[in-house]
């Protein structure tokens, strides 16, 4: 199956299991130049570099305008140069940007001094460029650590990027940040807000090495939408803690993630405190959460895209350790790579996670036939589990009988093919 064909199945079989919030609706990206997926005051463009043998590895978001910025970073404390620079970047600037230069297949991380350097000098060929200020650029990279990063290559294709940024080819951008990502990742939706609609649209990498704080992804959204860079950050905030730090394929965080949105101010206002905030925020973690399962259904080697609800814990941060837990066991990832409707090995996980309950009011679901009732009582029909467990998306739902508390994560198995893609990341 083709990449975009992939892509387009993938999101079509997410949306079958969710309901878009009041008010927002889908884009479905056009092949028509008059009907662009992207918000306008936006062009994208990606090439090749020379970064990688063949595939594209270069990908440029430019804003017609100053816009307002808002930015999370990993926590990893090895974070990688281009990290470091676009967070200062980002404080001199104020929070408006006009651009993000983005390269795949070389992290530029662990780099010192001179990946610094070099992350300074991509920032200052685009900016050269494109007639910018090179403060007013956020820098990304991704790939693999520990290597200098090629960058008189990057600087050589400005005149190629430049060439190809008067259009939105959100496609090429796309493919140009996948790492060992086996589709690309897109989403887009319109918001009805008082003023008219705004566009909220995105696309992300991402596919090993995923775990909150954040994963190994990048994540670039625009919007028109009109909105200072405080408010801004609170709903990249909000929507990040719901999206991209609930994911996890293998319980590894990154060097190098950022996820960036920038708003033209094209469009109709957003201000603190009104209905059109919360209409905005609910879109923006719509787009957000799509892409995030997203790079869940792509994780390396998976075959299952599995959603893991946590309830009646004390609080919602027990709930999220439980889930995390639980999400994150190679033991239970594993048996639902084999199909095993091992409920021993979920209630292991939840038992060391470090949320409280008293074992003999656990219940555990798969989608909505009960596995484990209060009482410790398993007696489920073994063939009425297997409908459920083989197929390629389902719920895991445990209940831990004490509170309020609930959390929801996504997470997927773990197969051969993933110690296959892992075991030879650099060849």
């Amino acid at each position: 199956m083709e990449p975009f064909e992939k892509a387009a199945s993938a999101i079509e079989s997410l949306l079958s299991r969710s309901i878009l919030p009041s008010g927002v609706t889908r884009v479905i990206p056009s092949d028509r130049q008059d009907e662009p997926f992207w918000p306008a005051g936006f062009t994208l463009s990606g090439i090749n570099a020379g970064i990688k043998p063949q595939r594209k590895d270069l990908m440029l978001l430019l804003s017609d305008r100053p816009a307002s910025t808002a930015t999370v970073f990993t926590t990893n404390l090895c974070c990688a140069a281009p990290v470091e620079l676009s967070k200062r970047h980002l404080a001199a600037s104020a929070g408006r940007m006009r651009a993000v230069i983005c390269n795949s297949g070389n992290a530029n991380a662990a780099t010192g001094i001179k990946g610094l350097q070099d992350a300074g000098r991509m920032a200052a060929d685009t900016a050269a460029a494109f007639g910018l200020s090179a403060e007013e650029v956020l820098v990304a990279s991704t790939g693999v650590i520990g290597q200098a990063l090629p960058v008189d290559r990057i600087a050589a294709a400005m005149p190629g990027l430049k060439s190809a940024s008067g259009s939105q080819q959100w496609r090429d951008a796309a493919e140009a940040i996948m790492t060992t990502d086996t589709f690309p990742k897109f989403f887009a939706v319109d918001v009805s807000l008082s003023g008219g609609k705004a566009r909220i649209a995105g696309i992300a990498n991402g596919s090993g090495m995923i775990c909150p704080n954040m994963a190994t992804m990048l994540a670039f959204l625009s919007t028109d939408a009109s909105i200072d860079p405080e408010l801004l950050m609170k709903h990249l905030s909000a929507a990040n803690a719901v999206s991209f730090n609930a994911i996890t394929v293998d319980g590894d965080t990154s060097t190098n993630d950022m996820a960036a949105i920038l708003a033209s101010g094209t469009g109709p206002s957003v201000v603190t405190g009104s209905d059109d905030s919360r209409l905005f925020g609910e879109a923006l973690r719509t787009v957000m959460t799509m892409l995030a399962q997203l790079i869940v259904v792509d994780g390396e080697g998976a075959t299952k895209f599995v959603e893991l609800r946590i309830e009646g814990a004390r609080n919602d941060d027990e709930a999220r350790k439980a889930a995390m837990t639980v999400a994150n066991s190679p033991l239970v990832k594993t048996a639902i790579h084999g199909e095993d409707a091992n409920w021993g090995r979920i209630i292991a996980a939840v038992g060391r996670s470090g949320a409280s309950f008293i074992q003999e009011e656990l219940a555990v679901w798969f989608d909505a036939l009960p596995i484990l009732k209060p009482g410790l009582d398993a007696g489920f029909s073994e063939e009425e589990a297997m409908k459920v467990i083989s197929k390629g998306a389902y719920t895991i739902t445990v209940s831990l009988g004490n509170g309020p508390g609930r959390a929801v994560v996504w997470t997927c198995d773990l197969s051969r093919r993933y110690i296959e893609i892992n075991g030879s990341y650099r060849s």
